[in-house]
């Protein structure tokens, strides 16, 4: 098949960008040509296959319209943006009217009221509404059961053409050493609690610092862009951007994630990979495939006593949680991935 990608913007550290290249890279592996229409701020050169079609896209209205006049001559499109009109719309970023109520559960009144008047949300939330409607949307790819609920909740979209698709990862070709690795990054016998990620406010950063706090030796690694100033602790050092994750991995005795909303935390499943347990929300798609007290452990958001609790419960259970980590994340690959999403692009191009 000729498959239309369909992304507005570009971030170089995206987890959406990140997505596509994996997917576009292993769907053409097996014959089929991707084709990515986007906008002029994506890097040709982070392309790597001919089909290219680049359209305006200031503000999400002006990105749709746009893909609404555009013909790229694909067999099928699926689209990881809220455009009416696609084939298949994979809601990798969630439901955004389901956000807004989360968000709304940890904001101040004024914020909330501020919020209500900035135009950007309601013009995604209309986008949304036309993408959710059956008349628009062939099908529609849920990264979690979370989000499939949400679609059900908020929209009138048929069940019977939601699919759960859970997300895939390419495994890293090689782990650093343990010991090395904490070496170089100055740690001792503290047990090292790892947070990875950007959006720190929605992710959770301040709960996992209110836990660490709670938490005898322990340190907390917080690797990602974010305002550092605005979170203070003696026992968190702030790594930045990282670009070799692994050996941060290698380092951590156990994953953090105390997220408000997450559709499903590609970090967890990376962190899975490494053999760490993870210590999560009900807010993440990716708790569904937890095992509490096998491989991780889920909390309720925002709180930070339960997640020391959490912390304390794998002091002592870390170290031996690691093969059914690793083989929990075994089953999670990006080619599990392309296989039923190309099935029901499939279904949507017989449709």
């Amino acid at each position: 098949m000729k498959i239309g990608l369909v992304r507005r913007g570009h971030s170089a550290t995206g987890g959406a960008e990140a997505y596509l290249l994996r997917f576009a890279a292993e769907a053409a592996r097996i014959g089929h040509e991707p084709v990515l229409i986007t906008t002029s701020d994506w890097p040709r050169g982070r392309w790597p296959h001919p089909g290219l079609i680049q359209i305006p896209g200031r503000t999400p209205a002006e990105f749709a319209s746009a893909f609404a006049k555009t013909s790229a001559g694909c067999d099928v499109v699926m689209s990881l943006e809220r455009v009416p009109g696609c084939d298949v719309f994979r809601a990798g970023d969630g439901v955004h009217a389901a956000w807004l109520e989360r968000r709304g559960e940890f904001e101040s009144w004024w914020r909330r009221a501020v919020r209500r008047w900035n135009p950007k949300h309601g013009q995604i939330l209309r986008l949304e509404r036309e993408v959710f409607n059956p008349a628009q949307t062939g099908w529609i790819i849920a990264n979690s059961r979370m989000v499939s609920d949400e679609i059900a909740r908020f929209s009138p979209f048929p069940a019977d053409r939601i699919q759960v698709v859970y997300n895939g990862f390419q495994p890293f070709e090689k782990w650093p050493d343990r010991a090395e690795s904490r070496r170089a990054l100055g740690l001792g016998d503290e047990f090292c609690v790892l947070f990875v990620g950007s959006g720190w406010e929605r992710k959770g950063l301040a709960t996992a610092m209110a836990a660490i706090e709670m938490t005898e030796d322990a340190c907390l690694l917080v690797a990602g862009r974010g305002p550092a100033d605005l979170y203070r602790s003696e026992k968190a050092k702030f790594l930045g951007p990282v670009s070799d994750l692994p050996r941060i991995f290698a380092a951590a005795d156990v994953f953090v994630l105390p997220t408000w909303y997450d559709p499903f935390s590609n970090a967890c499943l990376e962190a899975l990979a490494a053999g760490l347990p993870v210590v999560t929300t009900q807010a993440n798609g990716c708790a569904e495939i937890l095992t509490p007290g096998v491989h991780g452990s889920v909390v309720d958001p925002g709180d930070a006593l339960a997640i020391a609790e959490q912390l304390d419960f794998w002091k002592k259970r870390a170290a031996g949680a690691g093969p059914a980590c690793r083989e929990l994340a075994a089953g999670f690959s990006i080619q599990r991935n392309v296989t039923e999403t190309l099935a029901v692009l499939e279904r949507a191009k017989s449709a």
